[in-house]
């Protein structure tokens, strides 16, 4: 298991906080031939050797390299705007996959084990980092679609506002869980219905509205199926 999670942090840490989208353009366009592709699947290696610390794992953090750098590459070269979302949520389900494989296969005891990082620890490390950046780019990917961009494209919001309040409320939300104050949720839905209530007052958009909603329950939803994961294996308060 603590295992698994460091992986899991280190994954998250190289696809989502460490990877610029200049990349992420440069791969689109390039595909196999993208020198930043072959940088990113060496990042993930690197962060998972320094995540596990023990050199014996050198030879399963070169199968984690390789079978990102194959993966991100496949996606790249069968993406475009029509499956790009469902490549997105495939792409994650595969790089998961091997980590989970990994872990179970992996039972060598560490060279060199750290007591100052527990468990426990790791866990609420793990869960914070999937409710932000993670999370709101699965939100976009699932509800882009829907996107009413002719409602929207005037707004005079600051910029990725939105997206970081996102992050600040399921960082809320999770810590409300995880210290079993559940009725802050229902105060942080009231104080967010009511700011929203000013845009879709200004917009009197149906399809901004049902926009807004969809999000708004989606990135709760997120944020409370985390925390729950995470009560799961460390009961009680913090």
């Amino acid at each position: 298991m603590l295992l698994l999670i460091k992986l899991l942090i280190a994954h998250l840490l190289g696809d989502f906080f460490l990877q610029p989208a200049s990349w992420v353009k440069d791969k689109t366009q390039k595909k196999f031939r993208s020198g930043w592709l072959y940088l990113h699947a060496l990042l993930h290696g690197a962060l998972s050797m320094l995540i596990v610390w023990d050199l014996q794992f050198w030879w399963m953090a070169l199968i984690i390299t390789f079978t990102h750098l194959i993966i991100d590459g496949l996606k790249m070269t069968f993406q475009n705007e029509k499956n790009g979302n469902y490549l997105f949520l495939l792409d994650q389900a595969l790089h998961v996959s091997v980590i989970v494989w990994v872990s179970y296969y992996w039972t060598v005891e560490p060279l060199f084990p750290n007591p100052l990082f527990t468990e426990k620890h790791l866990l609420y490390f793990a869960a914070m980092l999937a409710v932000s950046m993670p999370a709101s780019v699965l939100i976009k990917s699932l509800i882009s679609r829907w996107m009413p961009f002719h409602e929207v494209k005037e707004s005079n919001s600051l910029q990725d506002a939105g997206k970081y309040i996102g992050i600040l409320e399921r960082l809320f939300v999770l810590a409300f869980i995880i210290s079993g104050h559940w009725e802050g949720i229902g105060f942080l839905i009231a104080a967010k219905s009511v700011f929203r209530f000013g845009d879709i007052k200004e917009y009197e958009g149906l399809k901004l509205t049902e926009y807004f909603m969809i999000g708004t329950l989606l990135s709760f939803g997120i944020a409370i199926f985390t925390g729950l994961v995470v009560l799961q294996f460390v009961p009680g308060n913090l």
